[in-house]
Formats: C-alpha cells, sequence, structure tokens
C-alpha cells in the first residue's frame, strides 16, 4: 500500500513556491529537484529535511518571473512521472529477457 502524502504550501508568490510535504523522502525531493533544475526559467531549487526523524521535506522553487513557479513544479514532476513510466517499460523487458 502507498504511503500517503500531505502537501502544505508555505509560502506562494510570483515567482517563489515553498511546499512542505509530509511523508516524502530524499528519493522524491531528489529526482524532483534535479528536474527543477533542468528547467530554463528555473533561479534557485532544492530541498531541506529540517529533521531526519520527521520525513517532511520542504521543496523551494523560485523561478526567473516568466513562468509561475507552481507550473515549473507541475513540469518536472510531469518528467518524474514519465521517467518512472520509462523505467518500468525497461524493466519489463529487461525481466522478459531473462
Amino acid at each position: 500500500m502507498m504511503k500517503r502524502m500531505n502537501v502544505r504550501v508555505l509560502k506562494k508568490s510570483a515567482n517563489e513556491l515553498q511546499i512542505e510535504v509530509e511523508g516524502a523522502g530524499h528519493t522524491l525531493c531528489n529526482l524532483l529537484q534535479k528536474h527543477l533544475l533542468e528547467e530554463e526559467n528555473v533561479d534557485l531549487a532544492g530541498y531541506d529535511i529540517p529533521h531526519p526523524l520527521a520525513s517532511s521535506p520542504v521543496i523551494y522553487v523560485r523561478s526567473k518571473g516568466k513562468v509561475k513557479p507552481e507550473q515549473i513544479l507541475k513540469s518536472a514532476i510531469e518528467k518524474t512521472r514519465e521517467m518512472n513510466k520509462e523505467f518500468g517499460k525497461e524493466l519489463a523487458r529487461a525481466l522478459k529477457e531473462k
């Protein structure tokens, strides 16, 4: 069963977005950060897990102003989904070969 993730917006402005994602960890955040930093309209992106015993990372995105940070985050999430689908297909193919 998949663990539920709760998202809370901590800060939102024209070019900044800061969210807390309860139930996420380094795996998801690292992948999202990678895709966020690949976006040309991103000025700054990263995440922090303020306390190691409480898995509630804070993800931060600052755009260059041309695109809203929430749109950039949605794009990064879509890229992450596509990457996951592609991995699933490749894994199924590799397992059939063995």
